[in-house]
């Protein structure tokens, strides 16, 4: 039986760029979609911030609108612009036609406030697996330079953490 020789320093880096190339393509993908995840949440939580703006400001300008013609109606004594006035002011309150009253406009902006807040909860946990993953590609590069199997492994071990890290940010497990 013939006995293995250790392999030289050489022969060990060798074995460890023909695997560590191919990974590190692997992980750099995986951190790119968690990019793009990490862009789309933060996109979203600005972009929903100022659109329930907006529409907060509309709903505004609607109760003032219909502050005015409801003094206006006390005021009136002819009962045919009183009516007028009443029309106005329950349009102002409700308009399912358009989706410009003032519980169409109050449902728009909450349901833009839940989505923003759901993508603030997502945000950190995508941010933690973009660190981690980061880590875990440091950690292959580094196994290439100190010719270490054991950081080579390791750095698989520290990328499904990320990878756990992401799916939590994308499902919220807890």
């Amino acid at each position: 039986m013939t006995e293995k020789k250790p392999l030289t320093r050489s022969e060990r880096e060798a074995k460890i760029k023909d695997k560590a190339g191919f990974v590190i393509s692997i992980f750099a993908a995986i951190l790119a979609l968690n990019t793009y995840l990490s862009g789309k949440l933060s996109s979203q939580i600005l972009n929903n911030t100022i659109v329930a703006n907006d529409i907060w400001n509309f709903y505004q300008a609607k109760s003032v609108k219909q502050t005015i013609y409801e003094v206006a109606r006390e005021q009136s004594v002819d009962p045919s612009i009183k009516k007028q006035y009443e029309e106005t002011i329950a349009r102002y309150e409700s308009d399912p036609k358009t989706g410009e009253g003032k519980k169409e406009l109050y449902q728009q902006a909450k349901n833009l406030e839940d989505e923003r807040e759901l993508a603030k909860r997502k945000s950190p946990w995508i941010s933690y697996a973009g660190s981690t993953m980061q880590m875990a590609i440091v950690l292959i590069s580094a196994s290439i330079v100190a010719v270490s199997a054991a950081l080579f492994w390791s750095s698989f071990g520290v990328m499904a953490a990320g990878i756990l890290l992401m799916l939590q940010g994308i499902f919220l497990w807890f």
